[in-house]
């Protein structure tokens, strides 16, 4: 399953230039790990850093200005950096499969003279066959929604294309329109878009002919942030299987309805592991409704009759369904939540943490990344899952890894908790 191996984010909001892990320029850079997470104070720019996930998702999905008024987000001019002019700037580097070439994809928004957000620039880029160091060549060049594009899987004309501008291009654009293109470009297109706020990767991901951006696509469709909310989770959806949990919460009933539908013996499996899992619980199963609707029962222990869903507590609620999400037969790529140990007891994290660790390291599994504020969760990590951001004196955040810092790691060797050494103070700064 594909991985992000590093990502880098310039201009949003807090993180002025921030990156996790290896970049194509930084491959001395350890890669991310399966299971990250990122702590730090109140306001350094956690929220941001996933927000950053869900930026790059919703302008896949939506288009980049959609994507810049979304979830609250304000627009572009509250999203960019204060002070700053530039683009917004994203840079994720990802692998496939442990043995594919990585990738790295870029992503520029900015906006034009009437104040409107458009794709500035875009591109993927992959190294050749055996190429092991130098400039990974382009198969994606767009700039304003104008570039070229390479078919198939492989890439055998390099471009200099690390300008903001196309003219190191236009010439082959050009031949290529007249026909007089060389051999190697006439594995080219040129490609012009006819909204240049629409990402290029969202029109020719659909096309066969384009495969290593089909699968970039879907890699970035199939992230799951977590906005899981417990009042979401307590309503009645309408009837009708649902394959996967969405990021609210609210169709838990339907992914349960799904999987009893689909997967019968192993939706009793789930449910009764799941109940072992949760502190008070004797037994969860279902119950139909007369129009349909699967409800969820929970056998309370000390208690003859079970309670629904509508009844449970917020913390057992959400302990279920990031449990459920977990047991996801086809799961996402990437796992992205936001403070998971809101409305959970505190002896409950350790257990969290290990089916998370579990799920990223099954195959097939979830990468998961997290941010947290709780020592005990982090107690449960290791030095190198863990990325400290904090907030320099201009009023930008930096980030770290823990596992950089020499005497945090022989402290863990002396088998401190990560999360113990956090309280205090050891990994960041006094």
């Amino acid at each position: 399953m594909a991985r992000i191996e590093g990502f880098k984010i310039r201009n949003f909001r807090t993180l002025r230039d921030v990156s996790l892990g290896r970049l194509w320029n930084k491959q001395d850079f350890q890669t991310l790990t399966s299971m990250t997470a990122v702590i730090g104070k109140n306001g350094v720019g956690k929220s941001s850093l996933f927000d950053a996930f869900g930026f790059v998702a919703d302008c896949l999905r939506l288009g980049v200005e959609e994507a810049c008024d979304a979830r609250g987000r304000g627009g572009f001019a509250r999203i960019r950096s204060q002070g700053q002019t530039g683009p917004l700037e994203f840079e994720i580097y990802y692998k496939e499969d442990g043995n594919s070439r990585p990738i790295t994809y870029e992503l520029f928004v900015d906006v034009d003279e009437e104040g409107r957000p458009y794709v500035l620039k875009e591109r993927l880029r992959q190294r050749r066959s055996g190429q092991k160091s130098g400039r990974p060549f382009s198969f994606l060049i767009l700039n304003s929604g104008q570039g070229l594009v390479w078919k198939g899987e492989f890439v055998s004309q390099q471009i200099d294309d690390d300008s903001t501008d196309l003219s190191d291009i236009f010439p082959l654009m050009e031949a290529l329109r007249k026909g007089e293109a060389t051999e190697e470009g006439r594995e080219t297109e040129v490609v012009e878009l006819e909204d240049k706020r629409r990402l290029g990767i969202a029109t020719l991901g659909s096309l066969k002919q384009h495969p290593r951006i089909s699968a970039f696509r879907r890699f970035i469709e199939g992230w799951y942030l977590s906005y899981f909310t417990p009042d979401s989770a307590r309503s009645l959806p309408m009837a009708g299987p649902q394959k996967h949990l969405n990021m609210h919460g609210d169709n838990l009933g339907n992914v349960v309805q799904f999987m009893e539908r689909e997967h019968p013996k192993r939706l009793k499996t789930i449910l009764d592991q799941i109940a072992k899992k949760i502190p008070g619980i004797r037994r969860i199963d279902t119950e139909r409704t007369a129009d349909g609707r699967l409800l969820l029962r929970f056998n309370d222990q000390g208690f003859r009759e079970p309670f629904y869903a509508q009844q449970m507590s917020d913390g057992t609620l959400k302990m279920f369904a990031y449990l459920l999400l977990l047991e996801d037969p086809t799961p996402p790529p990437f796992l992205c939540i936001e403070e998971p140990e809101n409305g959970l007891y505190h002896k409950l994290l350790e257990t969290l943490v290990t089916e998370f660790r579990n799920h990223s390291n099954r195959r097939p599994g979830s990468q998961v990344f997290i941010t947290t504020h709780q020592p005990y969760l982090v107690d449960g990590l290791k030095p190198e899952e863990v990325w400290i951001l904090e907030k320099g004196i201009d009023g930008f955040s930096t980030l770290r890894r823990a596992s950089d810092d020499p005497i945090v790691e022989n402290l863990v060797a002396e088998e401190l908790p990560l999360g113990s050494l956090w309280y205090s103070d050891y990994l960041e700064g006094r």
